[in-house]
C-alpha cells in the first residue's frame, strides 16, 4: 500500500499499548466488541472504531457493535485486507473531513480469517503507528477467538440469515476453516453455508502430521448431520487415542452400523500427511475426490474407492499411499460438487471443476475455495443445490 507522505508519531508511550491490549483481554466475552471499540477510539483519539465478522458463506463483513451496514467482501477496501492479510489505507476523498484516513486491519488468527478492524484516524498513520494498531488488532484476534466459545453474540452476528438446525450442527462440529504451518496452509468451507447438512470435513495438527477428512453422511436433514456427527465422533476418538487411519475407519464402521444396522452410511476420506516427507497415507471410503495441481496441470489423484463407512460394521479397508512434493496443491471436493449435473446441462460439473481449478491457480487456499463454491452457487441460476457441498485445499510447502 503508498502513502501520499510520511506520518509521524506514535500512539502513545508503551504503558498507553499495554493498559490498551490488558483492557480487550480482561473484558467479559459478550462485552469484548464493545470494550474493544472504545478502547481503541481512545487509543486512536477517534470516534469511529467497528468490529466486523466474516459471515458464514464468506461473501459480507457483518458489523458486531455497531449500526453499520454490512460490506461485501468482493472489491472492498475491507475484503482486500482480509484476503491480503495487510493493513489497506483508503485515500483521504472517501473519508470527510479533511485529512481524516480510514484504516482497514484483517484479524486473523494462524490464517483463520475472522473479520476487519475499521478505524477513522485523525491524521496519516506513521509506519509505527500501523505497527502498534496491528499488534492490537493480533490481540483483539486471538481475544475475539477465545470469547467466541463463552458466549452467541459473534456467531450471531456472523449470520445474515437464519441457520437450519442441521446447519448449526455441522458448523458447531467444524475445527476451523483455516489452517497453517511452514509446510502447509490450508482451508475448507461448506454449502449451502445456511442449510448444509451432511457434508463436513475435519482436520488436526500434529507435530509430524497433518489429519484431514472430508465426509459425506447419508440422508437430509439433521438425519444427515446426526449421521456425519456420528462418524466425526468416532474417528476422533480413535484419532486421539493414538489410532491411525484405519482404526479410525475402523471404529466409525463399526459405531456407525451398530446404530443404523446398515441403512445409513458415510462417504469419507482419510489422509494422514507426514510434514518431513510428504508421504500421504490415505483411505478412501467412498465419494470425496482429490485433484492435485502440479507444474500448471490437474488431475484426479487415483485412489481405489472401498465401502462407505457404517455399511457392514466389519469392513477390512486397506491404506494407500502417494507423496506431495513442495508447490503441489490438493483439492479435495465431495460428490455434491465433482458429481453435480448443472440445470439444463448433461455432464457432471467436473469439466467445470477442472477448468476453475486452472484459472484459480493462484489464489491462496481460502480464496481458492470461496471462489469455487460461489462459482458452483452462481451457475445453479438461483436453483437449489440438489446435494451439500464441501471443498477443502491443502497448498504443500514442506521442509
Amino acid at each position: 500500500m503508498s502513502y501520499e507522505e510520511p506520518g509521524r508519531g506514535s500512539l502513545g508511550d508503551g504503558d498507553a499499548l499495554r493498559e490498551a491490549e490488558r483492557r480487550i483481554w480482561l473484558a467479559a466475552p459478550h462485552e469484548l466488541a464493545d470494550v474493544a471499540e472504545e478502547t481503541i477510539r481512545k487509543l486512536c483519539g477517534t470516534d469511529a472504531a467497528e468490529i466486523y465478522l466474516t459471515d458464514y458463506r464468506m461473501a459480507y463483513l457483518q458489523p458486531v457493535a455497531s449500526g453499520e451496514a454490512p460490506i461485501a467482501l468482493a472489491g472492498s477496501p475491507s475484503g482486500r485486507a482480509l484476503a491480503t492479510g495487510e493493513p489497506v489505507l483508503e485515500p483521504p476523498t472517501t473519508v470527510s473531513p479533511g485529512t481524516r484516513r480510514l484504516l482497514h486491519l484483517p484479524l486473523t488468527v494462524l490464517g483463520n480469517r475472522l473479520g476487519v478492524l475499521r478505524i477513522t484516524l485523525p491524521d496519516l498513520p506513521s509506519a509505527e503507528q500501523r505497527a502498534e494498531l496491528l499488534d492490537v488488532a493480533a490481540t483483539l484476534s486471538r481475544a475475539l477467538e477465545i470469547a467466541d466459545r463463552a458466549t452467541d453474540r459473534y456467531r450471531q452476528a456472523r449470520r445474515r440469515e437464519r441457520l437450519t438446525l442441521a446447519a448449526e450442527m455441522q458448523w458447531e462440529l467444524l475445527p476451523g476453516r483455516v489452517g497453517s504451518a511452514p509446510e502447509y496452509e490450508f482451508a475448507g468451507q461448506l454449502e449451502p453455508a445456511y442449510s448444509v447438512a451432511g457434508d463436513n470435513f475435519d482436520w488436526s495438527a500434529g507435530r509430524d502430521t497433518l489429519v484431514i477428512s472430508v465426509t459425506n453422511g447419508m440422508g437430509e436433514g439433521t438425519t444427515a448431520a446426526l449421521l456425519t456427527q456420528l462418524a466425526v465422533g468416532a474417528m476422533r476418538n480413535a484419532r486421539r487415542s493414538g489410532g491411525d487411519l484405519l482404526e479410525q475407519c475402523g471404529l466409525a464402521d463399526e459405531t456407525i452400523f451398530r446404530h443404523y444396522g446398515g441403512r445409513q452410511h458415510v462417504a469419507t476420506l482419510l489422509l494422514c500427511i507426514e510434514l518431513a516427507t510428504g508421504e500421504v497415507t490415505a483411505v478412501d471410503a467412498g465419494s470425496p475426490v482429490i485433484y492435485r495441481l502440479r507444474g500448471g496441470a490437474v488431475e484426479r489423484v487415483p485412489l481405489d474407492r472401498q465401502l462407505p463407512l457404517g455399511m457392514f460394521g466389519d469392513t477390512p479397508y486397506t491404506e494407500e499411499r502417494f507423496t506431495v512434493r513442495p508447490g503441489d496443491r490438493l483439492v479435495i471436493v465431495s460428490d455434491g460438487v465433482h458429481a453435480a449435473h448443472l440445470p439444463g446441462a448433461s455432464a457432471a460439473y467436473e469439466e467445470f471443476l477442472m477448468r476453475d481449478l486452472s484459472e484459480s491457480r493462484l489464489q491462496p487456499p481460502a480464496d481458492l475455495v470461496r471462489t469455487l463454491l460461489h462459482r458452483f452457487v452462481d451457475r445453479h441460476q438461483g436453483t437449489q443445490l440438489a446435494d451439500d457441498a464441501v471443498v477443502v485445499c491443502l497448498d504443500w510447502k514442506g521442509r
